[in-house]
Parts: C-alpha cells; sequence; structure tokens
C-alpha cells in the first residue's frame, strides 16, 4: 500500500503518542508499506513552531528530516499540479495544507492516514 501521512499522524507516529491508532502505526511500520510525507507537513509544522503552537525537542527542519529518515519515509514535494488540483475539490475543508494533501493522495494514487473526518469526504481513502 502507498500511505501519505496527515501532518498530525507524522508528529504522533515520531513520537509514539497514544493517540495514533494501531491500525494506523501497523500500516506506518509494515515495510511492505510505501509511506510518504509531503512537504506541506514540514510547511506547516515550520509554521506551528515560529508561531509558538507547536513545541518540538529540536528545530523544525532537523525534526523533521531527521524523524522522516528514522521512520523510514519517503518526502512527497509539493507540486503544481497538485496546487492547481486544489481548484477541483468541494469544499469540504478549508485547511489548505489538509487540501493539498488530499490533492496529493489524488493525483498519485496514495492512502492517507489521518483521523480527520472531513478528509473522508473526498475521493481519496482513509486509513484511521
Amino acid at each position: 500500500m502507498r500511505l501519505l501521512l496527515d501532518t498530525c499522524t507524522f508528529l504522533w507516529l515520531a513520537a509514539d503518542d497514544p493517540l495514533l491508532t494501531d491500525t494506523a502505526r501497523d500500516c506506518c511500520r509494515d515495510p511492505r508499506n510505501e509511506v510518504f510525507l509531503s512537504t506541506l507537513a514540514a510547511w506547516e509544522i515550520a509554521i506551528k513552531y515560529r508561531l509558538g503552537r507547536l513545541q518540538l525537542p529540536e528545530r523544525p527542519d532537523r525534526y523533521v528530516a531527521s524523524r522522516r529518515k528514522w521512520l523510514r519515509l519517503e518526502s512527497l514535494p509539493f507540486d503544481e499540479k497538485s496546487a492547481a488540483h486544489d481548484a477541483l475539490l468541494p469544499d469540504h475543508h478549508r485547511d489548505p495544507f489538509d487540501r493539498g494533501m488530499v490533492s496529493q493522495a489524488i493525483l498519485n494514487g496514495l492512502t492517507i492516514v489521518t483521523p480527520d473526518a472531513q478528509i473522508t469526504r473526498y475521493p481519496a481513502p482513509v486509513i484511521w
């Protein structure tokens, strides 16, 4: 399976947080799955850190890179086609980071790993 982690899923996976479901944790750790982290997640983390809304043990540039490597996640760049795809999505979700990830999932055939119920309203498979 090809998975795309929501930002909160990445943070919970990196911290081994109990908010992460067993299903999500098992899918992300299964070596048969390709697991991706969008560059949008890194951007969202950096913004929340700068605004003081997210505490991390180190700067976001180091944290995201080190945890992505440790968790063996592939980086998924946010490209022009994914950005333009936003115009085709219904307004189920207002968060631009989540809308971008939904576009990436649809265009790249990825399953989103997220607890966000609004994302389930889009035509992309979700695991939680």
